[in-house]
This record gives C-alpha cells, sequence and structure tokens, in this order.
C-alpha cells in the first residue's frame, strides 16, 4: 500500500512543497506557544491551573 501511495505521489509535480509547509506550521505553532507561555504572568498562570477544580 506504501509503495503504491509513494509511487502515485511521486508523479505530482510541485508535490515537494507540501512537507515544507507542514513543518513550517508545526515550528511556528510551538515556537509561538513556547512564547506565549514563557511571557505569561505568574497570576494568569495561577489563575488558569486552578481554573479545573473550581
Amino acid at each position: 500500500m506504501l509503495k503504491y501511495i509513494k509511487a502515485h505521489m511521486a508523479t505530482i509535480d510541485g508535490i515537494e512543497i507540501y512537507p515544507i509547509i507542514s513543518i513550517l506550521i508545526f515550528f511556528t505553532f510551538f515556537v509561538g506557544l513556547g512564547i506565549y507561555v514563557w511571557k505569561s504572568s505568574k497570576t494568569h498562570t495561577d489563575r488558569m491551573s486552578q481554573l479545573p477544580l473550581d
């Protein structure tokens, strides 16, 4: 099955851009999430951590 998919994908022109786009989206999301967590205030973090228990 994988050989069929791989052979079929090789015939599509311009397909090599999709893995690059997906890794950029993945990297951007997690860097943005890391910056958000790093920049968030301690009071906000404490309030959000207690929210499920209230």
